[in-house]
């Protein structure tokens, strides 16, 4: 099975000696986002967790527990972006970002790490001319580091709205002009577009519009078949297997203002106050009224299956 990190909040960035105390201890419990009493525990083993996916806009604080992690499965998306603290106000320094990606690249392998641009929005001071250079630049830097970039265009959730109420929507007509560009670009740099829950709008132009995060994927990155069974992506438009996520809403605390994940950062700041790395909860601890569920944890690798990478 498929362990996910990353819908939520960015575990690596904040919550990585809480993580390193849930693989040493082999457990994980999840807090329904709907129901607070509904927890799913998850068995944190190679056994039966086949990979374990990360997204994340810091990886560094997770390089001392690597080892931890060295038996599972890994495929992993550090987010780089051109913005400033204007829009990311905690996220570290790119170029320090651009170290630790090629630092991450160099323990997990160029197959089990990806680059994310996302999401691109357009302003005054964020124009196209700007992505294109910044992205340009990146993308020099990742060379031989990565075979994939995903890009998306932002998507004014009523929490983005709330936010970032200046946001607008990117145009067919900007997306593609960005899209065809960075296609492009990255083209001379070993690297594959990826476009997130964009539909197919930029496959005509060479770009992989089979999802961001799929079985393929997982697969490429640990070089084994996966008998996985189907399952339907996040949203509509989203064709990732995403599912098992052990994060939590309203965490993360870098507090980027395109967020779809944060309500609002008081409250990101009230729930990290109830944080405990010795919890097997990423928030809080066990409650009296609490129904806890096993989850039913088998091994999808199917190794009678040969896989060509």
């Amino acid at each position: 099975m498929i362990i996910n990190t990353g819908q939520r909040t960015d575990i690596p960035a904040f919550y990585a000696e809480w993580f390193a105390n849930r693989l040493k201890e082999g457990f994980v419990c999840v807090r329904n986002p709907y129901n607070n009493h509904q927890v799913t525990r998850y068995r944190l083993d190679p056994s039966v967790v086949d990979v374990i996916g990360f997204c994340t806009k810091n990886p560094a604080p997770m390089f001392a527990y690597m080892d931890l992690l060295k038996d599972y499965g890994q495929y992993w998306y550090v987010t780089i972006t051109s913005y400033g603290r204007d829009i990311e106000p905690n996220v570290p320094d790119k170029h320090q970002l651009i170290d630790d990606f090629k630092r991450l690249s160099s323990i997990v392998g160029e197959k089990a790490v990806g680059w994310r641009y996302d999401p691109i929005f357009l302003s005054e001071r964020y124009p196209i001319e700007y992505h294109l250079r910044a992205f340009k630049k990146i993308a020099e830097e990742l060379d031989g580091y990565t075979e994939t970039v995903v890009i998306s265009f932002i998507d004014l959730y009523p929490k983005v709205k709330r936010n970032f109420p200046e946001a607008r929507k990117v145009s067919k007509e900007e997306r593609l002009i960005l899209g065809k560009e960075m296609i492009r670009i990255v083209s001379d740099h070993g690297m594959i577009v990826k476009p997130c829950a964009e539909g197919d709008e930029l496959a005509a132009y060479g770009a992989d519009c089979s999802g961001c995060m799929t079985i393929r994927d997982y697969e490429k990155a640990i070089g084994r078949h996966l008998n996985a069974p189907k399952r339907k992506g996040a949203r509509e438009a989203c064709a990732c297997y995403l599912s098992c996520d052990i994060g939590a809403y309203n965490t993360c605390r870098h507090l980027c203002r395109y967020c779809y994940a944060n309500a609002e950062p008081s409250k990101v700041l009230e729930h990290s106050k109830l944080h405990d790395p010795g919890s097997p909860f990423l928030i809080g601890n066990y409650q009296p009224d609490d129904k806890i569920h096993d989850a039913v944890q088998t091994s999808w690798i199917d190794d009678q299956i040969s896989f060509v990478l």
